[in-house]
């Protein structure tokens, strides 16, 4: 038996739903970040890994619970290049799950940002490393041989693989982006496996759908696709949007049905041929007649057939009466 006494704290205190506090699909450390987060006061840009160091949690624990958080809606990021060329990280962090429009809308709405803005280490470039060897002077002409990313600042292996990913999920407007919605909208129905997807993985796996469809396959073929890749009978799903998006990641060509081999046409005889039939008597060269019924033997084999002796016990030929 367990008893429980509580103090209600007269201030520095943050109100959370229990919602929140007893998620199902959110680890002791994705819950411990959230709230952490949330409690800081208004104003502050303490990201997400400084936070993760003060409450710490190590560096796989807290990629295992920011990729939760970010499943379920509750986190969202995106880069964007701000003056100077940099690129800076802008992270939302909401109490209740979020789609990626509404987190859009919201990012949307915060200033740029500026040479004279107090930037959190987040954001911060970090300091450039001196370059090995002595100095070339750039071609004049042709692609560079380098990579475009030696220009921006060095991001953390981790930053550079998150980037990578959102890279290839994100695609142009698809002409066919309302299907794919509700393609994806039809999930839960059907699979078990596949009714608890957050709502906020939705419209990236819309977008991921439309890419199957822009290649030509149909709707049937992104649901067959998506059941085929489901565990076995019994097996939980525990991250059933992170499933389906490894599912779709990948687009393959489509394969068109092949046509059926046409029909062999017989060759017709001609009209004085029709109804002949060969000869199955001895003769030097195919024969052909016209059956009366069933024979198999011309006129001149059935004579000579019948005119030929027969053998009858005793060793007596007689002949076959006319």
């Amino acid at each position: 038996m367990i008893y429980r006494h509580f103090n209600a704290p007269s201030r520095a205190f943050t109100q959370f739903s229990h919602e929140l506090i007893r998620h199902p699909r959110l680890s002791s450390d994705a819950v411990r970040l959230l709230t952490w987060q949330l409690s800081l006061p208004q104003g502050a840009r303490e990201s997400l890994s400084a936070t993760a160091e003060r409450a710490r949690i190590g560096g796989c624990a807290f990629t295992r619970a920011k990729r939760q958080l970010k499943e379920e809606g509750f986190v969202h990021e995106r880069r964007i290049q701000g003056p100077g060329g940099r690129w800076v990280t802008q992270q939302l962090v909401s109490s209740t799950p979020l789609t990626s429009d509404q987190a859009a809308k919201l990012l949307a709405r915060t200033p740029d940002l500026t040479c004279t803005d107090p930037v959190s280490p987040q954001v911060a470039p970090s300091p450039r490393k001196p370059a090995a060897g002595r100095p070339t002077t750039p071609s004049t002409d042709g692609h560079p041989d380098k990579d475009l990313k030696e220009d921006t600042s060095n991001l953390p292996a981790a930053a550079e693989t998150a980037d990578e990913t959102e890279t290839a999920v994100a695609t142009p407007t698809s002409p066919h982006l309302e299907d794919a919605r509700a393609l994806i909208g039809v999930l839960p129905l059907l699979s078990p496996a596949l009714r608890h997807i957050p709502p906020g993985m939705r419209g990236e796996l819309s977008r991921l759908a439309a890419r199957w469809l822009d290649a030509g396959h149909t709707s049937a073929d992104v649901h067959q696709h998506i059941l085929r890749g489901l565990p076995g009978t019994g097996t939980p799903v525990h991250r059933p949007g992170g499933l389906v998006r490894y599912l779709l990641r990948d687009v393959p060509p489509r394969i068109l049905p092949t046509p059926p081999a046409p029909a062999p046409t017989r060759t017709r005889l001609s009209v004085r041929l029709e109804g002949a039939r060969e000869c199955t008597g001895s003769h030097i060269q195919p024969m052909l007649f016209r059956p009366l019924a069933d024979e198999t033997l011309c006129a001149e084999c059935a004579t000579s057939t019948a005119n030929e002796p027969m053998s009858v016990p005793g060793g007596e030929h007689v002949h076959a009466p006319s």
